[in-house]
Order: C-alpha cells, then structure tokens, then sequence
C-alpha cells in the first residue's frame, strides 16, 4: 500500500511534521517493501489554500492513505471525496508513522482535526485601486491606481493552532507564524473592504 508521511526532511528518519497543508516535505511509502519517494511540498509557499493544493497532490501521486499530525477541513473534504483515509500520528520519524500505521496503532480521524486558516484565496469579489499623486515644485503629479481583488471568505471562527501540538518548539512557531500571516491577510482584506463599503464605493 502506498502512503503519505508529511515530513520535515527526504527519508525515513526525517521527523515527521505535524502540519498537512504547509508541510516541507511529503514521504510517499510503500508500506509492503518500504522503499520511498521524498517530494518537496509545492503548496507550502502558497498565500491561500495550501490545504486543497496539497491534498489534490498527494492524491494525484497515489496516495491511499494519510499519516500527519493535523488536516484542515478543507483538505480533509478533498481527502475524503478521494477515498484517502487520514491518520493522526503523534510525533516521531516517518519510520516509525509507518511503523506504527502497519501495526494498527495509528487511528483514522473522521473529520478536520485543525480549522481551516480562513479560507484564503477562495472566493470571487471586485477589486478597486485609486492613486493620487501630487508635484512639487516644477513636476507634475500623476496618479494611477490598480486593484486587484480576490473577494474575502470569513470564516465563522478564527484559525486557531492545534491544540496539543506535538511537534518541537520550532515547528510550533512556525505554524503559529503561519497561522498569523493567515490572519493578518484576512484581517487587512476585511478591512479595506468595510471602509469601501462605509464610503458607499
């Protein structure tokens, strides 16, 4: 059976990452021979909807099962509609997620075991620019505004970092950190387009 480990690193003794969407690296291995397949996560630099770009990856590559630490809801969904089932794995080396997922030890998860980080990237809506420039002296001032807007999907809740984390501390600060930039882009969005809306544009 060919699964998928997210990782920190390319092998069998890399430890495994706790997070699915913004992983470093996702281990494909055969659980009958154990050879493997380490592949650079493409959706980790993703500003929005690393969850979905990640899990359509995995499963384009044949992945028939899952072992990470949490899935957002939005990749669990893709996951799901794919037949790939998710196991939560506690911490460790991808050796021994594989280890354990062979003996039986790991338990399937049947839903989201993080929120989702906003929803980014994920909706339609208009984008307004306005420019002004002024010249001083002899110039002249142009102004040129540009916008481009992708609309803005606010979630019910805000994201929230996993709550029993069991990665190491660097690990933490950076889904923490990832976490945040999710925010305060949604956070921005929001507002500008509340002060639009106030100013009846």
């Amino acid at each position: 059976m060919r699964i998928v480990v997210t990782a920190n690193g390319a092998d069998l003794d890399a430890p495994a990452s706790p997070i699915f969407g913004r992983c470093p690296m996702y281990v494909f291995v055969d659980t009958e021979t154990m050879a493997f397949e380490a592949v650079e996560n493409p959706a980790i630099g993703a500003p929005g909807g690393a969850g979905i770009q990640a899990a359509q990856f995995v499963v384009e590559r044949g992945a028939q099962a899952v072992v990470t630490g949490n899935t957002g809801p939005n990749a669990f969904n893709v996951l799901q509609s794919a037949n790939v089932s998710i196991y939560l794995f506690g911490g460790g080396t991808v050796r021994q997620a594989v280890e354990a997922y062979k003996a039986g030890q790991l338990s399937a998860t049947g839903g989201a075991s993080a929120q989702a980080h906003a929803g980014m990237g994920m909706g339609s809506g208009m984008g307004m620019g306005q420019g002004m420039g002024r010249g001083m002296g002899m110039g002249r001032g142009m102004g040129r505004g540009m916008g481009m807007g992708r609309g803005v999907v606010v979630s019910p809740t805000p994201p929230t970092p996993p709550a029993a984390f069991a990665g190491s501390r660097e690990e933490e600060i950076a889904a923490l950190k990832d976490v945040a930039g999710d925010l305060r882009q949604q956070l921005a969005k929001v507002i500008e387009r509340l002060d639009r809306l106030e100013k009846g544009e």
